[in-house]
């Protein structure tokens, strides 16, 4: 039974976010590899020099032969990859998995089809 003095308790909410496991950087290896003959050059997985919530606390940075500098950072922010042109600092698109915000930037490998409830 509550009693009129007790104290309320107090919901804290902790922002969702997403990391880069070890399937992440498979799958990466594998889209570099499948990717060259389409101008991906490299790729490299690097920490995020200040923790913010909701954010990854890594993101990939992906090499293309067209500009010397990096093209594009990935990250995730929440339950969303995020593609960011990183030449301009524009946000190219949001995506719900991180093989889709790969096949933004360069569509090399097959993606499984969405399956659609009838």
């Amino acid at each position: 039974m509550l009693h009129m003095n007790e104290t309320p308790s107090v919901c804290k909410i902790i922002p969702f976010q997403m990391e880069i496991l070890s399937r992440h950087r498979e799958y990466l290896s594998r889209w570099i590899e499948a990717g060259l003959p389409m101008g991906v050059c490299d790729a490299d997985v690097f920490s995020a020099s200040q923790r913010e919530p909701g954010l990854s606390s890594e993101y990939v940075v992906i090499w293309v032969r067209e500009t010397p500098d990096p093209a594009y950072k990935v990250f995730s922010r929440g339950n969303k990859w995020i593609v960011v042109d990183a030449v301009r600092e524009h946000q190219l698109g949001q995506f719900s998995s991180f093989a889709d915000a790969l096949n933004m930037v360069r569509p090399v490998l097959p993606r499984p089809e969405k399956i659609v409830a009838a």
